[in-house]
């Protein structure tokens, strides 16, 4: 009894040290964040199909001129609930440099579904000449890269507005109350109503920002309902486990004199 509740202590400090971690890196994260209840946080999580297909869609429409989604490729959106032909479709209307061919040249043609999205600049250069000096990132992982990622890009995303009076916002710069120092190079790329979606869904800008930031949440994560699932299993093994592991020990021992 003594080692089973020793493991126990052990495991509920362990679970301590992770929130606590979590907590500690939600509040270094510079600004004001707002907290929202996402369907994918939690052990038991899982993202909203309709959520990812019109987030996916304000990310072609709105985000996809200057951030690139590097890490995914087009037949991985079958996790948004696509069927092939639509995958096939979408594919095709990226264009994707190929080659060389038979003249040592490279080409152009038609995305398949094995590529993967075709970064909108040829190089870091020319993303920084279009964007006035500025490098806009790749946004497959950008939830992982910050600390309680997926609050800080909705509340970046929802937090322009008009600068304190005490404050001077240089030429080229915008007022972004959730991004540290609350300077950025960014325009507001979302004001509500800028995208038709093709389902239901809420137009507002918070509404359009909370369905690109669970998508982004995918892109960071494509495999993170299949990690969960299997991590509840382990779990219930083990928690299995522990009662037949106690039980035998218990049996073995009976017979022997106190």
């Amino acid at each position: 009894m003594r080692k089973f509740n020793i493991l126990t202590l052990g495991l509920s400090a362990v679970a301590g040290l992770m929130m606590s971690g979590s907590v500690a890196l939600a509040a270094g994260a510079g600004g004001q964040i707002v907290e929202r209840d996402w369907s994918f946080s939690g052990p038991f999580g899982s993202f909203d199909k309709g959520a990812l297909q019109r987030g996916f869609q304000v990310y072609r429409e709105v985000c996809s001129g200057c951030h690139g989604l590097d890490y995914i490729a087009f037949r991985n959106l079958a996790d948004l609930g696509y069927n092939e032909a639509e995958i096939k479709a979408i594919a095709a209307e990226y264009e994707v440099q190929d080659g060389p061919n038979e003249d040592g040249e490279m080409f152009a043609r038609p995305g398949i579904p094995a590529d993967r999205f075709p970064n909108p600049f040829p190089n870091e250069n020319a993303a920084r000449a279009g964007n006035g000096g500025a490098y806009p990132p790749d946004l497959s992982l950008i939830v992982k890269a910050r600390p309680n990622g997926a609050n800080y890009l909705y509340s970046l995303l929802v937090g322009y507005g008009e600068a304190p009076s005490d404050m001077t916002v240089p030429d080229g710069m915008h007022y972004n109350s959730a991004y540290s120092g609350h300077m950025i190079a960014m325009p507001q790329p979302i004001y509500g109503g800028d995208v038709s979606l093709a389902g239901e869904g809420d137009t507002s800008m918070e509404g359009l920002s909370a369905d690109v930031v669970t998508f982004l949440a995918w892109t960071a994560e494509p495999e993170m309902e299949t990690r969960k699932r299997t991590g509840i299993a382990a779990m219930a093994f083990l928690l299995v486990m522990c009662f037949v592991s106690y039980g035998s020990m218990r049996y073995v021992w009976s017979d022997v004199k106190k």
